[in-house]
């Protein structure tokens, strides 16, 4: 157990958790005055943190989650009207239960759809958007709302199907992710190909939010390597890795309690980069590999 799990950051969380497992509002906070964080917000936050599927506040909200998704509960946001909003919300509860566990069958089963909709749309050896439209209107037997249906680079779609690709198609995706123009919606604005040019910034932790998404897919052994070599650049006389003091976003980080000592904010940016440089190393060798959060240097799998 990461000592993260029992961090002052975590336990704000879990004081705002609901009997039934959410946050209230899941993706946007309609009424901000009334609920601080929104279900996605806490589970990104206590994700990072090192909560999973085995701590009973994460399988109460993925039991909610499964509910939406099973339409005996809904989730209590206003229906935005630039999505189909009911494919949009699939979407969402499937991303987020796939993060912790791939054992929920109605998930698998809009991860397996999506797949579908994204290999039929590179069926000819590249990215073909009219053949990603229609494979999105025959698989849900409607339109994009607007006529325009958003890229799928974004977080919810790359995470979703990371495992879901056959190896094929599977290459051409993290090809087409690795170098669109405008990176990963949600998490990252530029291309992924080039490196954030200042390493302690915002924009390089988000970047390496992209990173982490990737990693998930086993073409990225050996496509990260330059992800690689510009960390080990950026060791410091230590051998460690500090971000600066401006990467405290209250998302990815801080996780130590404070960062009034700068040891503090070594050992948390040391703690992520060396368990991305370990997914990076053993993706493709053992792709069903579980990460078990530890302290940062302690690696452990299941």
């Amino acid at each position: 157990m990461s000592d993260y799990k029992n961090s002052k950051w975590a336990s704000e969380i879990l004081n705002l958790q609901r009997e039934d497992g959410s946050w209230g509002y899941f993706h946007t906070l309609s009424e901000p005055g009334k609920t601080p964080i929104t279900t996605e917000q806490a589970l990104r936050r206590l994700y990072i943190l090192g909560y999973s599927i085995a701590d009973e506040p994460i399988q109460k909200s993925v039991a909610y989650m499964n509910d939406c998704l099973l339409g005996k509960k809904q989730i209590p946001d206003r229906r935005e009207k630039l999505h189909n909003w009911d494919i949009f919300t699939q979407l969402m509860l499937s991303t987020w239960i796939r993060k912790f566990t791939k054992d929920c069958d109605p998930a698998n089963k809009i991860a397996d759809i999506w797949a579908n909709i994204i290999s039929l749309a590179f069926a000819d050896g590249g990215y073909n958007r009219d053949k990603y439209v229609a494979a999105y209107e025959e698989a849900f037997d409607i339109k994009p709302r607007g006529g325009r249906l958003v890229d799928f680079v974004n977080f919810y779609q790359v995470s979703l199907v990371s495992d879901c690709l056959d190896e094929p198609i599977e290459s051409l995706v993290f090809d087409y992710i690795l170098n669109h123009d405008t990176g990963i919606y949600y998490i990252y604005e530029s291309r992924l190909s080039d490196l954030p040019e200042v390493f302690e910034s915002k924009k390089a932790s988000r970047y390496l939010a992209a990173i982490e998404l990737l990693v998930n897919y086993k073409k990225s052994k050996g496509r990260l390597s330059f992800v690689v070599d510009w960390l080990n650049e950026n060791r410091n006389e230590n051998g460690k890795w500090d971000m600066g003091s401006t990467v405290k976003d209250k998302v990815y980080f801080p996780l130590s309690d404070n960062w009034r000592k700068r040891t503090s904010r070594e050992a948390d940016c040391t703690y992520r980069i060396e368990k991305l440089l370990w997914h990076i190393s053993i993706i493709g060798n053992n792709h069903c590999n579980t990460w078990i959060y530890g302290k940062p240097g302690h690696y452990e799998i299941m």
